[in-house]
């Protein structure tokens, strides 16, 4: 199931929120550095790594101070790669799975590769990659977005896609 909403990403009721990153899990987005910001220091610790990730992988940590207790989150740049659909597409691949391992049935997420894509092509990856089966986890996609233009925009890619 894909349900895109209005909200805050920093508030939103999930088991987890996905957060795109560069290789050091910095932020790969002002949305995601005020996400940061809000997840408070003890989320800066939770995602301190002994060394840096391929562009594609993905990785789960706690949260801080955010409502959902996990962070998922999606390498979508590295030295040797920048933000592109292919280093996306692998990088949505991969946080599913790990979604699947750690069980996190609810995945809220904002639109991958902003600045990078377009809406269109983020929420087209978003619905693409999604496990289309309703059983076992992930099981809910929460796409959430800042305005109600974006919604409308993004609920069209959903039906059409899927």
């Amino acid at each position: 199931m894909i349900q895109v909403v209005v909200d805050d990403l920093a508030l939103i009721q999930a088991d987890a929120v996905l957060r795109p990153a560069d290789e050091n899990l910095s932020p790969a987005s002002e949305t995601i550095s005020r996400l940061d910001q809000r997840a408070g220091p003890r989320f800066a610790e939770q995602r301190r790594l002994s060394a840096p990730l391929k562009a594609g992988a993905a990785v789960v940590t706690g949260s801080g101070e955010l409502t959902a207790p996990f962070v998922l989150h999606v390498i979508v740049q590295d030295p040797e790669s920048k933000i592109g659909r292919d280093v996306v597409r692998r990088g949505l691949a991969s946080a599913w799975e790990r979604a699947r391992d750690w069980e996190l049935g609810v995945i809220a997420t904002p639109l991958v590769g902003a600045g990078h894509l377009t809406p269109e092509e983020s929420a087209s990856l978003l619905v693409e990659t999604f496990p289309a089966s309703p059983s076992g986890c992930p099981f809910e996609l929460r796409i959430v977005v800042e305005h109600e233009t974006e919604r409308e925009l993004v609920e069209a890619i959903v039906r059409r896609t899927r």
